[in-house]
């Protein structure tokens, strides 16, 4: 007797397990190391230099809540994904949440002097759960804001009632359009649509598909003020798969980019 089996799936998985933990033990070491070369300086022959503690303090607190960024960002992509596969079934009210986030990143807006525009009718309700819709939405406009540039607007709209195809269909005609999630949905389903837009940098085609990768950052875009964990649209990913809905890009160099992500609609 001849027996076969199909492992693909199975060593995928476990390559997607051993690129993670690579890639997370590399993103903490960073941190890491520079935390103790400031402690090994200022413990020996700095211990008693004024100029190089102030110095190399809030350098040292800025590594630390780098790391304090990523644990959460693991812990809250690994607690995702235990319950991806249990779709919300809870009424929110998206344009409510969104307004939330909006003023939660008012001060931050402000200190980049970006302006944060919201078209919003409310209420506006999908399926879904709000912790995760609302960490969605900022996400999505956290990210905005890093690559708005000064002077700049975000902006946030909602479109409601949208068949399938209507909220893939893009909607920026200078950009190219990629879709990173696309539910399996009924013929009758209908959606809620967010849309966040900046006036950004802008993000070349051929790295579209691989932005909700696990820790994939954009060249030139790894380090600086742009820094991240590179997990934010990983775990935006995740949240919409959990929430049956989708996520659409459409980004250009130097025309800025436009996300957006769709919820399945709550019925009237």
């Amino acid at each position: 007797m001849l027996s076969l089996s199909d492992e693909t799936e199975e060593l995928a998985r476990v390559r997607s397990r051993t690129d993670f933990l690579t890639n997370a033990s590399h993103e903490l070491r960073t941190p890491l190391a520079s935390l103790t070369g400031f402690i090994e300086t200022l413990s020996n022959h700095a211990k008693d230099d004024a100029a190089a503690r102030e110095r190399f303090l809030p350098i040292m607190q800025g590594q630390a809540d780098r790391m304090r960024r990523l644990i959460d960002n693991l812990m809250s992509l690994s607690s995702i994904e235990q319950a991806e596969h249990l779709a919300p079934s809870a009424k929110v009210d998206v344009a409510g949440a969104t307004i939330e986030v909006v003023e939660a990143l008012g001060p931050q807006a402000r200190s980049r002097t970006v302006n944060l525009n919201a078209n919003l009718t409310s209420p506006t309700f999908a399926i879904g759960d709000r912790d995760q819709i609302l960490q969605v939405i900022q996400n999505l406009v956290e990210n905005a804001l890093k690559y708005a540039p000064p002077g700049s607007a975000v902006t946030l709209e909602l479109a409601t009632d949208l068949e399938l195809q209507d909220a893939l269909r893009p909607t920026r005609i200078d950009g190219a359009c990629h879709c990173l999630l696309t539910p399996v949905a009924l013929a009758e389903s209908r959606y809620v649509a967010l849309r966040v837009t900046d006036t950004g940098q802008g993000i070349a085609n051929t790295n579209l598909p691989r932005l909700t990768e696990r820790f994939y950052r954009v060249e030139g875009q790894r380090s600086g003020e742009h820094a991240g964990t590179g997990l934010g649209l990983a775990i935006v990913k995740h949240i919409m798969n959990r929430h049956r809905g989708g996520l659409v890009v459409e980004s250009a160099p130097g025309e800025g980019s436009t996300f957006r992500a769709y919820f399945p609609a709550a019925p009237p």
